[in-house]
């Protein structure tokens, strides 16, 4: 691996961990830079997953002010995305590569649309809040559920996994989303973590890429956590449509 790979690696490390923290869709910027450099997809997912736990970790602490008072939450919902995460990460490695490469492409363009349609899901999520009376501290009976399947996404492929929690949660708990935010980042160092356990045992990971994207993962989730609600929403958004048409490309193209 050359030097200038090496850095790329880091950078978009640095840029999943911010954007992971923030809004959630990292994976839709270090996928294409691993396949770029010439990583086998699975290899690239594998490594990848592992990559960003520790900045999913960094990224919770970094929330820690709005997680308070929510350990109640996570006990129910902590669970229900571990094993979905190992349901995701068992589905990866026994259904055959073809299916991986048929179904990236999909979820690529799933986590583009679910960024570009995220200020209508907030929008929608507020008029849903204002109609309904408050519901258990967990959320309705279906959003441990519904959080487990988002784990079951996370340990498969994992891009805009985050997006998809703040879905659920905000239609599901009533709270205010920021509170929300900051236990997404625990779900999603969850879903990883388990996941990434399953890959450490089983699967190839090329553990100098994993090392990388921890090592900028960490660092841009600290930034996540300290600036990144000052980033304009839209440019932050195009910034990510874009990641993830790069990705679609590179993925088709290899």
């Amino acid at each position: 691996m050359s030097p200038a790979e090496v850095v790329a690696i880091i950078l978009a490390g640095v840029a999943a961990g911010t954007i992971n923290t923030v809004v959630g869709s990292g994976t839709l910027v270090t996928f294409p830079t691993l396949l770029a450099i010439g990583v086998p997809p699975v290899t690239a997912n594998v490594s990848n997953s592992i990559g960003l736990v520790p900045g999913s970790i960094s990224g919770a602490i970094g929330y820690r002010r709005e997680l308070a008072g929510q350990w109640r939450r996570a006990v129910r919902l902590v669970p229900a995305s571990a094993a979905g995460a190992v349901v995701g990460a068992v589905l990866l490695l026994v259904l055959p590569a073809g299916a991986f490469s048929a179904i990236v492409p999909v979820l690529i363009v799933l986590g583009c649309l679910l960024v570009v349609l995220g200020p209508r899901i907030s929008a929608a999520v507020a008029r849903r809040r204002a109609e309904r009376a408050a519901a258990p501290d967990h959320g309705t009976w279906w959003t441990p559920p519904l959080v487990g399947l988002t784990g079951v996404y996370g340990g498969y492929f994992g891009a805009a996994q985050g997006i998809i929690l703040l879905a659920v949660m905000g239609i599901g708990i009533d709270d205010d989303l920021q509170r929300l935010n900051g236990m997404k980042n625990v779900l999603g160092a969850v879903a990883n973590g388990v996941s990434g356990l399953v890959f450490i045992v089983v699967a190839d990971v090329d553990w100098l890429v994993a090392l990388l994207i921890a090592i900028g993962a960490v660092v841009g989730a600290q930034i996540g956590a300290a600036y990144g609600r000052r980033l304009p929403d839209a440019a932050l958004r195009a910034f990510i449509v874009l990641v993830g048409v790069v990705a679609l490309a590179a993925f088709l193209r290899g």
